[in-house]
């Protein structure tokens, strides 16, 4: 009986530890918690968000009250079970508000074309906006371009694409972009450009304490059309339609031919310098067979051709 006792203690202890083992261990910062699949990169990680905290408490002029959970993975089966839910196919990260988490595909073994740096920044800013305002709704453009914007996510590819947009009534209404989780790669990525420009253009235009007395309005529950009313003194609508027409005189036929233009030239100086490097590695080679030939003599004396065995004697005092 003892025996069995002592069997079945053993079985349950194995069992603990093996369940314990498999729980997910964080490592703990001051400002974060991290689940690194590279564990490695947690301190530059961790130096990247800490910088930008510092940013974007200057903008929104507010901080996470909590430690964030991050993680950063190579399964995607793990992913997946982390995130809960549907997810798009061109989707990289997750951001959830309410469970204080992110969620990373790593870089190192998706081809997410982000960088991990700019994947953390972006759900780090969602997570900020939500507390921001208390957890109520922001318009959808405001939440990604404002994340685009603090992650500086902006490159020439968003650029064409907007190009391409404008030359082809492409342009997208703010409300449409709500629905920005359906749509496929290449609208998803309009969607996220003309977000990153709207917010951009509210700052740019209005000033950060226009953009923190939005955020404050919507924290209040206002509707974004009253929040809009009281912060830049013109309605949802007319806001739209400003920007709107700065879309129009930016991106356009001839943005979409400069923008291709400059890929073309980009392309061109490539295959010159390409032609350069080939042209450099020919010479040394050249160079080297001179400098090869000069050690060895190529001053040869065949004597007579027509004579081989003619001398004059005096050079042959073996013959004698």
């Amino acid at each position: 009986m003892n025996k069995f006792v002592f069997l079945f203690t053993a079985l349950c202890l194995i069992c603990s530890t093996a369940g314990s083992a498999s729980v997910d261990t964080l490592v703990e910062k001051k400002f974060f918690k991290y689940k690194f699949a590279n564990r490695q990169i947690i301190s530059k990680a961790d130096s990247i968000l800490n910088r930008a905290r510092l940013k974007m408490i200057e903008l929104l002029h507010d901080s996470l009250d909590y430690k964030p959970s991050i993680y950063v993975l190579n399964d995607n089966s793990e992913f997946n079970r982390l995130i809960r839910g549907r997810f798009p196919d061109w989707g990289a990260a997750a951001a959830f508000p309410q469970r204080k988490l992110i969620a990373v595909k790593s870089p190192e073994t998706f081809p997410v074309g982000k960088s991990l740096s700019e994947l953390l920044l972006h759900e780090y800013s969602h997570l900020l906006l939500h507390k921001r305002t208390g957890f109520k709704r922001s318009p959808r453009w405001l939440d990604e371009g404002l994340a685009m914007y603090i992650s500086f996510e902006w490159g020439w590819s968003d650029n064409l694409a907007m190009s391409r947009a404008g030359t082809f009534s492409q342009f997208l209404s703010l409300k449409e972009i709500e629905n920005l989780n359906r749509f496929k790669s290449p609208r998803a990525q309009i969607a996220y450009a003309q977000s990153y420009l709207a917010v951009e253009y509210l700052i740019r235009e209005y000033g950060t304490n226009t953009l923190n007395i939005l955020l404050d309005n919507i924290a209040l529950g206002k509707s974004i059309d009253e929040a809009m009313n009281n912060s830049i003194g013109g309605s949802y609508k007319e806001f739209e339609k400003e920007y709107r027409d700065y879309l129009s005189e930016r991106y356009n036929l001839t943005s979409l031919f400069m923008d291709t233009s400059y890929f073309w030239i980009a392309m061109a100086f490539i295959a010159v310098a390409a032609g350069f490097v080939r042209y450099r590695k020919r010479r040394q080679y050249y160079r080297k067979w001179e400098a090869e030939e000069k050690l060895q003599s190529t001053d040869f004396d065949y004597g007579d051709p027509d004579h081989p065995e003619k001398t004059d004697g005096e050079d042959e005092p073996w013959r004698s």
